[in-house]
């Protein structure tokens, strides 16, 4: 069996690699997300990071299915969980998927192998898929 085979019992180094990096990066996006002072608003929170405001809301006047995933973050990095709901439950959801997955990304490129098993595929497909369906729904509710 090859050394990138899962079944093999160690990850070999480049899913090492991947996983750390991936892991690196989400990390750090909860670490930036922790480090802003969410908008009153809800939304508008990314431009502390010297982002331009919303397009969707510049030149339609409506929010994107996007809109308030940053504050989201923000509050969600506080433990302020109703402001993050309110915000944007998607980006909730996203943002409590991070904290989970971050750590167990770390952990496994690390170690070569995963802390708990692999993920199941079914259940990380509902789950993206049950988030994207909130995202659809939440900005439908919103812009109609």
């Amino acid at each position: 069996m090859s050394a990138e085979s899962p079944s093999s019992g160690s990850l070999g180094w480049f899913r090492r690699s991947l996983l750390g990096l991936t892991g690196v990066i989400v990390a750090g996006l909860l670490a930036t997300a922790a480090m802003l002072r969410p908008n009153a608003q809800g939304l508008g929170t990314h431009q502390q990071l010297g982002l331009p405001p919303c397009s969707s809301r510049v030149w339609f006047g409506v929010r994107c299915p996007a809109c308030g995933m940053t504050t989201s973050w923000a509050y969600l990095t506080k433990g302020n969980v109703v402001g993050s709901i309110r915000s944007n439950a998607a980006g909730f959801l996203l943002g409590l998927a991070a904290m989970a997955s971050a750590p167990w990304m770390l952990i496994t490129a690390l170690r070569g192998r995963p802390p708990l098993g692999y993920p199941n595929e079914v259940a990380a497909l509902i789950a993206v898929s049950g988030i994207a369906a909130v995202m659809v729904a939440e900005w439908l509710y919103r812009v109609l």
